[in-house]
């Protein structure tokens, strides 16, 4: 018996051909949002890269947006930041990424985003313009913590002196905030806790004088954005070991947090518009699907503003890059086909390769807002336990605004490939990007 939603899809959804109309429905969709959320069923898949790398041009181009801000540590992506906006000695994109260190490199430091971070830069120059690249994530405790001290010796060699002495009190775990927060859940009374909150209120309440040029208010805004990163990973790393409190909430709040003070700061002449690139189970709204204890982004920010966009991106099957462990090598790995009763299942059964489907609809909605199956695909792919391991329910009529389906994809190309990654033989070759 067939699916009676597929009539409705059938109805609704928007093929897309690969052609400059494509962007249409989404930039109608998102002509009066200040905030518009790209998210990606996986953390390694060229489609879902290449088609927000494309819809974002539009945004900037032709919506006038202001910033990227991605799935990403900030100070890695402050570094591609004052590249594409011409503030830095690195020579060209690669060098710009070669920040992006830690385990998954091949999310950021891969062809696809070599190749926008490049276009990003050429239009800055070509158009006077200084559209950013931010990021929001708070995994790089220890290199925040770098960058506030050295800002604080160019500007204030005192006070630096005080935020060394306070962040010293990581010291003794060496580099592993891991480490730290064992221990300061066998030890509670023994945590960095008030050290890292008081370095932040000196750094809010005490901004150094450097004048009111926009550079020296990036300059501390960005010293400040990393200390309020120390102090929300100071409290993740102490949640991990505890049941009472949940990091995931923890970390979504954060980005949520850093894109509220990033639109702030960039507000400063007019009204910032912001699109982000994250996962799908950070940019769905949490409240439509079966993990409703955790909040997110998506949430998170419907919750707090009435100009925001959520539009996910799924498929069914193909390949991606992934690790089979945490901090395991990137390989090629192929993605099986969705399972019976999902989304993706549902969407491969329209029978049309690729897309996008607006929930504006009032048959839509209805339709798609019963739960299903969803994927989710993040920096590991186990395929021998594909149901437990990647999937969830979800009501997608209410997780989204839009949604983007490309049936078959296939496997982002790392910068780095290690000897782990190799191309199916019946894969064509990949033209590496020409913007650098």
């Amino acid at each position: 018996m067939a699916d009676p939603a597929l009539d409705v899809l059938s109805r609704h959804a928007r093929p897309l051909t690969g052609g400059p109309d494509d962007v249409q429905p989404i930039l109608a969709l998102t002509r009066n949002a200040r905030f518009v959320l790209l998210g990606e069923a996986t953390h390694g898949t060229h489609e879902f890269y290449r088609e927000r790398a494309r819809i974002t041009r539009a945004l900037i181009e032709q919506q006038g947006f202001d910033a990227v801000v991605v799935e990403a540590d900030w100070p890695d992506a402050y570094r591609v930041n004052r590249w594409v906006r011409g503030e830095s000695a690195d020579p060209d994109a690669a060098s710009a990424l070669s920040g992006f260190e830690r385990f998954p490199t091949w999310m950021w430091r891969n062809a696809d985003v070599l190749d926008f971070v490049g276009w990003l830069r050429a239009r800055n120059d070509a158009s006077r313009t200084s559209v950013g690249f931010y990021g929001l994530d708070m995994y790089s405790l220890y290199r925040s913590i770098a960058a506030v001290i050295a800002y604080l010796e160019r500007v204030d060699p005192a006070a630096a002196r005080r935020a060394e002495e306070r962040y010293g009190c990581f010291e003794r775990f060496g580099h592993d905030p891991q480490v730290y927060g064992r221990f300061a859940d066998a030890f509670r009374r023994e945590t960095c806790e008030a050290d890292v909150l008081r370095q932040l209120l000196e750094l809010q309440g005490h901004p150094t004088d450097l004048g009111d040029t926009l550079a020296a208010q990036d300059d501390h805004f960005e010293a400040e954005q990393n200390a309020r990163l120390v102090k929300n990973a100071e409290r993740y790393y102490r949640a991990m070991y505890r049941a009472d409190e949940s990091s995931w909430n923890l970390r979504d709040t954060h980005m949520a947090d850093t894109l509220d003070a990033l639109a702030a700061h960039l507000s400063r002449r007019h009204p910032a518009k912001i699109v982000v690139w994250a996962h799908n189970s950070h940019l769905g709204d949490a409240r439509a699907t079966a993990v409703g204890h955790q909040l997110n982004v998506g949430q998170l920010m419907r919750q707090r503003h009435s100009d925001v966009v959520l539009i996910g991106f799924t498929t069914y099957d193909g390949t991606v890059t992934a690790a089979s462990s945490w901090d395991a090598p990137a390989e090629h790995k192929r993605v099986r086909p969705a399972l019976s009763g999902s989304w993706e299942h549902l969407f491969h059964n329209l029978d049309t390769p690729r897309f996008a489907l607006g929930m504006g609809a009032t048959e839509v909605r209805k339709a798609l807002s019963e739960p299903r199956l969803e994927r989710a695909i993040g920096v590991l792919y186990l395929p021998e336990t594909e149901r437990e391991s990647h999937y969830f329910h979800a009501a997608i009529s209410r997780q989204f605004d839009a949604v983007i389906h490309i049936d078959r994809t296939r496997a982002v190309e790392p910068m780095d490939r290690p000897r782990t990654w190799h191309r199916d033989t019946e894969e064509p070759p990949e033209a590496w990007p020409s913007g650098l």
